[in-house]
């Protein structure tokens, strides 16, 4: 399968990104993109945390809870992005045009790569391995890494979003730079013309 973006990791940033990628389905700029995601949640530190400190969240809200509610809300309004489950990235290796993406049952073409896995030494998604560098804004006893970029760009077309991409482990800022990663692409698919899809209320 083929798409013009696909999204590695199910948590806080791949489904922001995926849900504001979703939303530009009507513009013109977007109408044709295929978009998917491989939403592994194992690993997501969304499974063991409680949100009393979210602007929006109920207090008491369970990220196990939220990574459910989450790939039900993509597939409810945005269900021409396509959900990958059960399979988890092997390695990503860079073509001529886009990369190709082998999991541990498929292989995929993808013209766009988003990584929003997990910021731990433990990744092991080979063709990343020059890019891991400690992590930035975390303690030095936690062994945390970053893929390093400049304001998400790893390289041309590979961009990082997340506590991977050098941010901090909080939720709010995790969403937060998912959704920054698909304005971004958004933009670049309008011809650089700045762009972000709200919705609104009619009078």
């Amino acid at each position: 399968m083929n798409f013009d973006v696909l999204i590695i990791g199910g948590g806080a940033a791949g489904l922001s990104c995926a849900l504001v990628l979703g939303s530009a389905k009507d513009k013109a700029y977007a109408k044709d993109k295929q978009i998917g995601i491989i939403a592994h949640q194992k690993a997501s530190h969304l499974q063991n945390a409680l949100f009393n400190n979210v602007l929006g969240l109920q207090p008491g809200t369970l990220g196990r809870d939220i990574l459910e509610s989450g790939k039900q809300q993509l597939k409810d309004l945005y269900s021409h992005v396509v959900q990958i489950e059960k399979e988890k990235v092997k390695s990503i290796e860079k073509q001529l045009e886009g990369f190709k993406i082998t999991t541990n049952k498929n292989e995929y073409i993808s013209k766009i790569v988003i990584i929003a896995v997990g910021y731990t030494s433990l990744i092991t998604i080979k063709g990343l391995e020059p890019f891991i560098e400690p992590h930035p804004r975390a303690v030095i006893e936690k062994d945390r890494i970053w893929l390093k970029n400049t304001d998400h760009l790893i390289e041309e077309n590979l961009y990082v979003a997340g506590t991977l991409a050098g941010w901090r482990s909080q939720f709010s800022i995790a969403c937060g730079s998912g959704s920054h990663v698909a304005t971004d692409i958004l933009t670049l698919w309008n011809g650089g013309k700045h762009t972000k899809v709200h919705d609104k209320l009619t009078v």
